[in-house]
């Protein structure tokens, strides 16, 4: 961590930081984790807040929208992996939606409890999902999905 926050401070324009960025997977990776959770946290809001849709409801809607945005991004951005047929682009998607329907269980669960049983706002239940929902997918990501060949 202190490492990365160095290589922050000797960031002295936007090519800096896109140099930056680009040089690490797990830097990548966060990044890319970030983006999928403001995906997540906006089209949550957007349904909660603008549609009026019940909160449960919502939190599933916009897990589906990031786990979509997610799939695409880490393949491109951060794993950088190559299918050479459909077929195998099939199968790295359905491994990568197995793994994030786990984790979305968890946060499924995770929100349900904070929010339902503790009584918790909606907004602190979403964001208190988050750390292990993220982290667990890395791994499932890193791990199962997008190993190079």
């Amino acid at each position: 961590m202190k490492e990365l926050i160095n290589k922050l401070k000797e960031v002295k324009d936007l090519q800096g930081l896109i140099d930056l960025i680009t040089g690490s997977e797990v830097i990548r990776y966060l990044f890319i984790g970030v983006c999928t959770t403001l995906v997540n946290m906006a089209v949550f809001a957007f349904l909660c807040e603008i549609v009026h849709l019940e909160a449960n409801t919502a939190n599933v809607i916009s897990i589906i929208c990031a786990i979509a945005f997610a799939y695409a991004a880490n393949k491109i951005v951060v794993f950088r992996t190559h299918c050479d047929s459909l077929g195998e682009m099939v199968l790295e998607a359905g491994k990568f939606v197995g793994g994030r329907l786990v984790t979305m269980g968890i946060e499924i669960g995770g929100f349900y409890l904070v929010y339902n049983i503790l009584h918790q706002h909606e907004m602190v239940a979403k964001i208190s999902t988050q750390f292990l929902v993220i982290v667990g997918n890395y791994f499932i990501s890193k791990f199962l999905v997008f190993r190079k060949k």
